[in-house]
Parts: structure tokens; C-alpha cells; sequence
């Protein structure tokens, strides 16, 4: 046991931060943990929020990261509902709202992203939704049940993984879709043109309805209420609800006021412990930004994956251990009975050719995108098991045969002989 004496404070109430307390305990860590989240709810887990708690088919208890008695019996002090408000980093001390100042010996921020507004006239009407928080869904799910066949759709701005996961969750509850989006197809901008069309064509067929090369310019109403949205190539759509998924960006402004060092992607700058320009200050989750997979740039990586596993790497950080956390990004969506795991990144302009391995048309094959026949990402669509290897692709960092990346028949552990970590599981 080591720490008595110590006080280790992390900010933010999501997966990073409660997987980072439970962590230091595990680790023989018992000095005191607090943990400060600005929402009344105990840690939870946002992949749910889009799909099966959206719906209605998991229920409240099953989003939270741990039962309600387990921080009290491992001695984790929650200050829930009281924001963070400010670090004094020449007294190592955090300020709450309500002006209670805790002392900290090491600090971690894990105070993930906030959902983008669409800046537009139009969007202080009721029905103009979001979904990062319990209480977004809630309320979204409110809406969706209640509304179910009357004709009146919900008009999804932004077509990336939040916007159709919501689409695909609207329709399997009989609420009619529009998805207005920027882009050429879905996606375009993480999975580019060949992916995207996939994709589209599978909301198409149930019933979701794409507008694309165009952006909201507008919500409409009538009596305070949501009545339509005007996009700006002039269409006029009539709407129930609108929901804002057009990306996050991470909550920084402790660290800005703090004077940490960002990173041009506008997260926190850390290094391969996820430690940041001051020694006692860790960042973990959404917030941070940190080298991807196979000593890649500087990314923030807004998924459950990171989350998961950069909150304990931090904790261990924290502890003195040596850490180097070098995972590939990784994550996964669930759409009506498709369900995609993509590793890697490769942004149009990054890849110079798309490789297929099964049947696209029946939805049951993998993807790979290369350039100069190295592996830059992978993505699987209801192909269970293969996540482990592609990741051995990607951090190999040899060509690879594309010949024999599209042979079903060849095993794709086979391609390379490089070791590699298992992927964490989903949920």
C-alpha cells in the first residue's frame, strides 16, 4: 500500500474518470481519491445514449460504470453537481463552484468534449436537441415515443457517427428521418466516399432521407416550438425535432485558464504517459491529445475505447509508473443489424486505395485502406472476431499483399507476424 498521505483529484464524471479511480485502487493506491463530476448522476457511459438506452431496450441502472455503493466502499469522495471551476497550480488546488478548494498532490483531467451548437437563427426553440448527457437522451427519447407515426420528423444535422446512430434509433420507433449533411455521403470525412455510400444506402432502406451538400441555415417555428428547418440550398423541411451531431469539442477551458499546453487539435497536449506541461496534471479521455498508434500524429481520439483505457493508463501514470500509451484507435457503432468496428485512421487524402475482403452487398465483409500497401485502418461491418488482427496490420507498418487482403481464404493473421495487444471489448 502506498499513498496515505497523498490526495489525488480527477475532474470529470464520465468512463476516463471513474475507470481512473477504480484503477488507483486496484493498484494499491490508498491515500484519498475525489472525484468531481458537474452532473448530479454517478459515472456513466455514452455509447448507450444513441442506441440501446435511446430506444428504450437497456435500461437507466445499465449505463452507469459502477453500482452507487462501490465508491463509497473503495473511498472515492464524489462531489457530483458542482462544476470545477478553476486550478491554482502554484497552490495545487481545485476550485468548485460553490468556492470549496481542494488540495491535490496529482491531478487528472478527464472532462471530455462538448457537443457543437449550430450557431443559427432558430435554435433557443424547444425541440432543438443534443446528446452528450443522460438528460439529452432522456429527453430525445421523449420526444422520439411520443411522436412515432405522426408524420412529423426529426431532422438529424450532421451525418457522423452520433447523427445515424440517432437516425437508426428514430426509426426503429417509427419516427420518420431527414438527415441533412455538408458532406458527399456519410462519414465522408473519417471513412471516406467508398464507406460512406454503404452507409447511405443502408438507412436508405429504412426510410431515412438525405439531403447532402447542404447545411441547416435556419430553425423555423410556430408558437415557441420547432416547426421546420430551411437548409441553405433553399429546401424548406418541416420537422418535429432537430438534433444538433455535428461533432464535439473538447471541454479545455480548466486547462486554458490553468495555462496547459494545447495541442493543435485543440485538446490537452500530453505526452506518451498522458502526462501534461505540468508534471502533476494528467489528461485522459476526449480531452486529451496524444500520439495514435504506431507513433502517429497528435490526435484526440472521442470514443469509448479511449476512454476506457486512457483513464487507467493515466491513474498508473500518476502512480510513478512507466506508461507509454500507443493504442490504435479504436471503435465501434451499432446501426439497425449492422455492426461496424473500425481501427486505425485514415482521413481522405491520407490512403490511395480501399480493399475489400467478403460480400459488401449482403453488409458482411471488412474494409482496409492503404497506402503503398501499408495498412492504415480497418474496419469490419458484422464480422465478429477479426479486430485483433487488423490492429496487427496497422502497427506492423509493412505492404501487405492487397491480392491476399481480399482473399477470404487467406487468414489475416498470416499477413503479419508482428505482436500486438488484444483489443478491448466491447459493450
Amino acid at each position: 500500500m502506498h499513498g496515505t498521505y497523498r490526495t489525488f483529484v480527477i475532474i470529470g464524471g464520465g468512463l476516463a474518470g471513474a475507470k481512473a479511480a477504480e484503477t488507483l485502487r486496484e493498484e494499491g493506491f490508498d491515500g484519498r481519491v475525489i472525484l468531481i463530476g458537474d452532473e448530479h448522476e454517478q459515472p456513466y457511459e455514452r455509447p448507450p445514449l444513441s442506441k440501446d438506452y435511446l430506444t428504450g431496450r437497456a435500461d437507466r441502472g445499465s449505463v452507469f460504470v459502477h453500482e452507487p455503493s462501490w465508491y463509497a466502499r473503495n473511498r472515492i469522495e464524489l462531489h457530483l453537481g458542482q462544476p470545477a471551476v478553476a486550478v491554482d497550480r502554484a497552490r495545487r488546488e481545485v476550485r468548485l463552484g460553490d468556492g470549496t478548494r481542494l488540495p491535490y498532490d496529482a491531478l487528472l483531467l478527464a472532462t471530455g468534449a462538448e457537443p457543437r451548437r449550430l450557431g443559427i437563427p432558430g435554435t433557443d426553440l424547444a425541440g432543438v436537441h443534443h446528446l452528450r448527457r443522460l438528460a439529452h437522451s432522456d429527453h430525445l427519447r421523449g420526444v422520439l415515443t411520443s411522436r412515432a407515426g405522426a408524420g412529423e420528423p426529426l431532422v438529424v444535422a450532421g451525418a457522423g457517427w452520433i447523427g445515424l446512430e440517432v437516425a437508426a434509433a428514430a426509426r426503429s420507433l417509427g419516427t420518420d428521418v431527414v438527415v441533412v449533411e455538408p458532406g458527399p455521403a456519410p462519414l465522408h470525412a473519417v471513412l471516406g466516399p467508398e464507406l460512406g455510400a454503404v452507409l447511405a444506402a443502408l438507412h436508405r432502406e429504412r426510410g431515412v432521407t438525405f439531403h447532402f451538400g447542404t447545411r441547416p441555415a435556419a430553425v423555423t417555428g410556430r408558437n415557441g416550438m420547432v416547426a421546420g428547418v430551411r437548409t441553405e440550398d433553399g429546401r424548406e423541411l418541416p420537422a418535429r425535432a432537430v438534433l444538433a451531431a455535428i461533432g464535439a469539442g473538447p471541454r479545455t477551458a480548466l486547462a486554458e485558464h490553468a495555462g496547459l499546453a494545447l495541442a493543435e487539435s485543440g485538446g490537452i497536449a500530453v505526452d506518451a504517459s498522458l502526462r501534461s506541461s505540468d508534471p502533476r496534471i494528467f489528461a485522459a479521455g476526449d480531452v486529451a491529445a496524444v500520439g495514435v498508434g504506431g507513433g502517429g500524429p497528435r490526435l484526440r481520439v472521442e470514443h469509448w475505447a479511449n476512454a476506457l483505457n486512457s483513464g487507467p493508463a493515466a491513474a498508473r501514470s500518476m502512480l510513478g509508473q512507466d506508461i507509454a500509451y500507443d493504442r490504435v484507435p479504436y471503435f465501434f457503432s451499432d446501426q439497425y443489424d449492422a455492426g461496424l468496428e473500425y481501427s486505425g485512421w485514415a482521413p481522405p487524402g491520407s490512403y490511395d486505395r480501399v480493399v475489400f475482403r467478403g460480400d459488401v452487398a449482403a453488409r458482411t465483409f471488412l474494409a482496409f485502406w492503404l497506402r503503398e500497401g501499408r495498412v492504415l485502418a480497418g474496419l469490419s461491418m458484422n464480422v465478429g472476431g477479426v479486430t485483433d488482427a487488423i490492429q496487427g496490420l496497422i502497427r506492423d507498418g509493412r505492404p501487405v499483399d492487397p491480392d491476399a487482403l481480399a482473399d477470404a481464404d487467406a487468414p489475416l493473421a498470416s499477413l503479419t507476424a508482428a505482436p500486438h495487444p488484444r483489443p478491448c471489448p466491447r459493450t
